[in-house]
């Protein structure tokens, strides 16, 4: 039986590993690649291993670098089932349609944008100047069906009339509606089969609603071998949801290979505790400049955890009740499956909100903003409010927009509440936040931020609350190791960038564990 690592080994997106048994193939996790375009993009068009060859998949959660590709799988030839806990099968739903709505429009704007530089030029070479801004609107207005929306036919037409290759998207809408038909979702603890004399069963994860670790028994000979895979790895103690697991059943104690994540393996994050002190004292401080909160957030998992946490203070009385908007289609929806998973809640959410009849993510300040008019109203509010918009790492959606409008302004906040990828916008504002914090107050000019081809810059204090991401630090980490009650063979350190992930596994290794760092493509048996 051999393990292979094909994405998520040596970095933190694209999860994707591969458990040959000699009977079947089970892919473990079929992530999408996120940060820099165009190496993303070459990335996650190829796919490491024949779909029509894999028996079935097992995913450990919804997020998109864990399950966005697989539209791709099951358009390419995949005829197996997709084995998951009920509660990201619901996810599912929305977030793949999500990513297909992205990929189709990221596609169309990149369409927009090289044509629309080619037809700049062409006018140029016939006037032999340059472009006045009114002229240069004039060609935009070609293809464009109003201020918001493309010209889709009108934008193919003029491609194909001048011979410019066409951007095509990952995948579809549609084809992400089709991919939903292929996964089946189950409860924790319930043994289900996936191949033959191999079965798989859910443990709690605690990272979002629904993350599971997966454990994976093949038989050979009347001996069982087993892997556990944690996926990505929650924090204890956090709101809503149960902690992660620690103690596991009998038949599923002694672990051959564990392939553990590894994102925050170097890293203490801020108390648990000290998170509504934290937001309070953001907020406070944004009030008092008379300035708006911008907070960047994951749709599934980050956002309800802060409409959990204003909840409780606006209840309280602790903070002043600025509206609160949550500027995403998806977040909204996905709200309402938290809402309709209570079983996943933990004690203190049941005593704090459903107890007294109250509904933890849903009171008076609250609202979900659905069209795109609405949301390009919102940036133009200038009177204090607080947005949380996806894409949690500033890549796409309608964050964007906000932090154009209010990145220049000292008297915002931006505040960033999880982990920003390398190369990713999030991460640079991050860095440079960081930056102007240790240079203090100076004259000197601010940074300059590139959003959406055009550079702002960065004047709005930008602040980080550590105790709000949903990945375990090193001390969590080594937690699920040391003390649950897992009898553990080798170790596998995947899913962190290169200094998180040594760290975490000389950690490891001084304790005296068997661990390795695998690189992409790597196989090691089991």
């Amino acid at each position: 039986m051999e393990c292979q690592f094909l994405g998520g080994a040596g970095e933190v997106t694209g999860s994707m590993h591969l458990l040959n048994t000699g009977e079947d193939r089970i892919l473990m996790d079929c992530g999408m690649f996120q940060g820099r375009r165009k190496q993303s993009n070459e990335k996650n068009r190829h796919f490491p291993v024949d779909p029509a060859k894999i028996t079935s998949m097992v995913l450990s959660h919804a997020h998109i670098d864990h399950s966005g590709r697989i539209p791709m799988l099951t358009q390419a030839g995949f005829s197996g089932r997709i084995i998951t806990t009920r509660p990201t099968q619901s996810a599912l739903a929305y977030m793949l349609l999500d990513s297909g709505h992205i990929q189709e429009s990221d596609a169309q704007y990149l369409n927009y944008k090289s044509l629309r530089s080619f037809l700049f030029q062409e006018e140029q070479k016939k006037r032999n100047q340059q472009l006045t801004n009114r002229e240069k609107s004039q060609i935009k207005k070609l293809l464009k069906k109003n201020p918001y929306d493309l010209d889709e036919v009108a934008i193919a037409r003029l491609q194909k009339e001048h011979g410019l290759d066409t951007i095509v998207p990952l995948y579809t809408q549609e084809q992400a509606r089709q991919s939903l038909s292929y996964i089946d979702g189950y409860p924790f603890g319930h043994t289900l089969s996936i191949g033959r004399n191999t079965n798989v069963k859910f443990y709690v994860a605690g990272h979002i609603l629904g993350s599971a670790f997966s454990v994976i028994t093949v038989t050979e000979n009347k001996r069982a071998r087993k892997i556990l895979y944690t996926g990505d790895v929650g924090r204890f103690n956090k709101p809503i949801l149960k902690n992660p697991t620690l103690v596991f059943d009998e038949e599923d104690r002694d672990i051959d290979l564990m392939i553990m994540e590894s994102t925050y393996g170097d890293r203490e994050h801020g108390p648990v505790a000290d998170l509504e002190k934290s937001l309070k004292k953001v907020l406070q401080q944004t009030v008092a400049q008379g300035g708006s909160l911008i907070i960047p957030s994951f749709a599934f998992g980050r956002t309800q955890e802060l409409i959990y946490v204003f909840h409780k203070l606006y209840e309280s009385g602790q903070v002043p009740r600025l509206p609160i908007y949550v500027d995403s289609p998806l977040a909204s929806n996905l709200t309402r499956v938290f809402g309709e998973h209570p079983e996943t809640y933990d004690r203190e959410t049941h005593a704090a909100f459903l107890e007294k009849g109250l509904n933890p993510f849903y009171f008076e300040k609250i609202r979900f903003v659905q069209t795109v008019e609405e949301s390009m109203a919102l940036t133009r509010d200038e009177t204090p409010h607080v947005v949380i918009s996806a894409s949690g790492m500033c890549e796409a959606g309608r964050i964007l927009h906000h932090l154009r409008y209010k990145i220049h302004d000292p008297k915002n906040t931006i505040l960033i509440v999880g982990f920003m990828a390398e190369h990713t916008l999030g991460r640079r504002i991050e860095e440079l936040g960081a930056q102007a914090a240790q240079a203090g107050n100076t004259d000197k000019k601010p940074p300059e931020i590139k959003i959406l081809g055009k550079s702002y810059p960065l004047a709005a204090r930008v602040e980080k609350i550590g105790g709000f991401s949903a990945h375990a630090d090193k001390h969590e980490l080594d937690k699920i190791v040391t003390q649950s009650n897992l009898n553990i063979g080798k170790i596998a350190v995947v899913h962190g960038e290169t200094s998180q992930s040594r760290a975490f596994a000389d950690h490891l290794k001084q304790k005296g564990y068997a661990v390795f760092i695998p690189g992409p493509g790597d196989v090691v048996s089991v």
